[in-house]
């Protein structure tokens, strides 16, 4: 047997899990009709196939029609899901882990205008300010109707086959009665401890009635809310070990901070430049207190930390949930000795900020939540070695590269620059932002160890590349700042690539214009907050960076918040022009029909790319595709076989910034679903 920490057996009562790796309950919203059918299955089965132990479904998973989706939730109130968990317990048991669900009411966290269209329910009137519904104060037959509520879920939970229910006991109803920010009760339940506890202690109760003492059954819950207004340690703490007492629980599952906003969900969270495992050596704590067996999961995204969170005792089984997600093969390669393998979780958190936008996809994972069509282990190529040229060494670029060289062939990639990365070098020149450097870091890698050759500072023309003699080649060539909307003076703009390259240095009065939406045009303006300068920011937008979610906005509003700077909505940049020493830019208020100009040392722009295609087009002409690509093909995971000039001597394909500005995830997507097949 082999000695790592990670590696050993652990048993959960009567429950054996074979290592000391778990996916907590998270919702990807992969959910067709609020059931965990075949997309949701395949995604938890494949983690078991990498030799996780445990995966938890369904962050979230409802009880009641009055706790209706926020983001896909599974819904367990319908007698349906009954068989779609059996599904997916079945194909989990199958390769050997465990699978267990999060169940829940949301109570005030969710909107009342969707589905059945009820009210929302909490035990007080206390708006949450993420999801902004007021909320019913519960009845008595609120209460009793949803405890019901909850032991029916569990009953078919259990007819489903999983292995056990975990309650959400972190800024949904539950501990909504515990949390004197939201009970402000003056009945039996609410005031004293005991009586916020009161509702709590009945949903287990009912639960262990309904489902028999051998079913497993644990709470994810909030110890410390880390608010002067919410859940104090001490009361955190006091609740555990009444859960403890009870008899009820078999595990708890440790979180700290409140979630009822953004900000505070960032940090219950962390992502990006925060530091590992914040909230570890607490999770330990509560172990030592209660005595319970104790999961965690919060910033644990590489296995170093991992194994010491087992090594030191602080938990019984570590949650490496968005590391998972980003590798679900995380302990197979652990146990084949392949660490250096394994796909890292950069931090991004474009898994959990996806979400709200439909559904949760890995920054530089395509293959997560899409197992039907994209496999996650490419697999060797039955027929002949192709040699294949890959032109730049950005995202798209080496995933490109990367996937043909699993494939078998032979792969040169042609980079203009010094090396690789493309735009992702001057993301990470953010320091809060440098470890998404891991993107690059790990494709080349796995480029090196499948002998793929780079040729760098090589400004490719159409002659170098026809004189490798492909039979593909791949334009991964990327974009440049997009200046062209500008009227006039746009020789006077700085993009944000000249500021994160180190090519342009703010100083004194800097307005950041942002036209994007997304973290190119934040990550510019953190830059110019943390240099010093005095910082404006201007986008044509309602609200700021409309593209970047909720755990993500954050940490950029804070450097904001520190240096004091300025935000002016509603205005579309139309021209620069040079004043003395200084700039002016015009902008166009579309709403009061005026316009306005702003004066500033600098004004940086950033408004996407336009994608960089000359090379493209002078291949195209002697392509066998004539560079078109089947969308249907594509999208259904089949191979590219269009055949439209018999005379073509390769097939040519761009991908990524070189087709239109995206972002990492759009073109790494591009690059395996054009070459898995090759």
């Amino acid at each position: 047997m082999s000695v790592d920490p990670l590696l050993q057996p652990f048993q959960l009562r009567g429950l054996t899990l074979r290592n000391r790796l778990m996916s907590t309950a998270h919702e990807p919203a992969y959910t067709d009709d609020g059931m965990p059918k075949a997309r949701y299955r395949l995604y938890h089965a494949e983690k078991a196939r990498g030799g996780i132990a445990l995966t938890m479904i369904g962050g979230s998973s409802v009880v009641a029609p009055d706790s209706p989706q926020a983001f896909g939730n599974i819904l367990l109130y319908k007698d349906e899901c009954v068989r779609w968990l059996k599904e997916l317990a079945d194909d989990v048991h199958d390769k050997g882990a465990a699978v267990m669900i999060q169940i829940t009411h949301l109570g005030r966290r969710t909107s009342w205008s969707k589905d059945d269209w009820l009210p929302v329910i909490a035990p007080s009137h206390e708006r949450e300010p993420a999801h902004r519904a007021f909320p019913k104060a519960m009845e008595d037959w609120d209460i009793a109707r949803v405890i019901a509520a909850y032991a029916d879920a569990a009953e078919r939970v259990k007819a489903g086959g999983l292995d056990g229910v975990e309650f959400e006991c972190y800024g949904h109803l539950i501990d909504q009665f515990w949390s004197p920010a939201t009970n402000k009760r003056a009945d039996e339940y609410g005031g004293s401890i005991d009586n916020r506890l009161r509702f709590g202690m009945a949903v287990f109760e009912a639960v262990r009635r309904r489902v028999g003492p051998d079913f497993l059954i644990g709470a994810r819950l909030v110890c410390d809310e880390d608010w002067d207004r919410g859940l104090s340690r001490d009361e955190g703490m006091a609740i555990a070990r009444r859960l403890t007492r009870s008899g009820l629980i078999d595990f708890l599952n440790v979180i700290k901070g409140h979630i009822d906003s953004d900000e505070a969900l960032s940090r219950v969270i962390p992502g990006m430049g925060e530091r590992s495992a914040p909230h570890l050596d607490f999770a330990g704590e509560v172990r030592a207190e209660t005595r319970l067996p104790t999961f965690h999961a919060a910033r644990i995204q590489d296995v170093a930390t991992a194994r010491h969170a087992i090594a030191s005792g602080k938990l019984d089984m570590v949650g490496m949930t968005r590391a998972h997600m980003a590798d679900p093969h995380i302990a197979r390669k652990i146990a084949e000795g392949r660490e250096a393998e394994i796909r890292p979780c950069v931090g991004m958190g474009y898994c959990i900020d996806s979400i709200y936008a439909g559904q949760a996809v890995c920054i530089h994972n395509p293959a997560t939540g899409r197992e039907a069509t994209i496999p996650h282990l490419v697999p060797r190529s039955n027929g002949p070695k192709r040699k294949v040229v890959v032109v730049g060494a950005g995202p798209g670029g080496l995933e490109a590269a990367r996937v043909a060289g699993e494939r078998g062939h032979d792969v040169v990639v042609l980079e203009a620059a010094a090396r690789p990365g493309g735009q992702i070098v001057l993301a990470a020149a953010l320091k809060r932002r440098r470890e998404i450097i891991g993107v690059v870091d790990w494709r080349v890698r796995e480029c090196e160890r499948l002998g793929v050759a780079f040729r760098f500072n090589a400004f490719a023309g159409a002659d170098d590349v026809l004189g490798l003699d492909p039979d593909i080649v791949v334009i991964a060539t990327g974009g440049a700042p997009n200046i062209g909307f500008l009227d006039s003076g746009g020789e006077f703009a700085v993009t944000s690539w000249d500021l994160l390259s180190g090519a342009a240095r703010p100083s004194g009065e800097v307005i950041v214009y942002d036209d994007n939406g997304a973290h190119p045009g934040l990550s510019a303006a953190e830059y110019v907050a943390d240099s010093g300068a005095k910082l404006e920011i201007v986008t044509p937008e309602r609200m700021l960076a409309p593209d970047v979610g909720g755990t993500s906005y954050p940490p950029y509003f804070r450097a904001f918040s520190r240096a004091d700077a300025k935000v002016s909505l509603n205005l579309r940049l139309e021209s620069i022009a040079r004043r003395g020493n200084r700039v002016v830019g015009a902008f166009y208020d579309e709403y009061g029909r005026r316009r306005v100009e702003k004066e500033a040392d600098m004004i940086v722009v950033e408004h996407g790319a336009v994608p960089v295609d000359d090379l493209y087009f002078e291949l195209k002409a002697g392509s066998i595709n004539r560079g078109e690509v089947d969308y249907d093909a594509l999208i259904a995971g089949r191979p590219q076989t269009v055949s439209s000039n018999p005379d073509g001597r390769y097939r040519l394909f761009r991908i990524g910034d070189a087709v239109a500005s995206r972002n990492i995830h759009a073109a790494v997507y591009d690059a395996i679903r054009l070459m898995k097949d090759i």
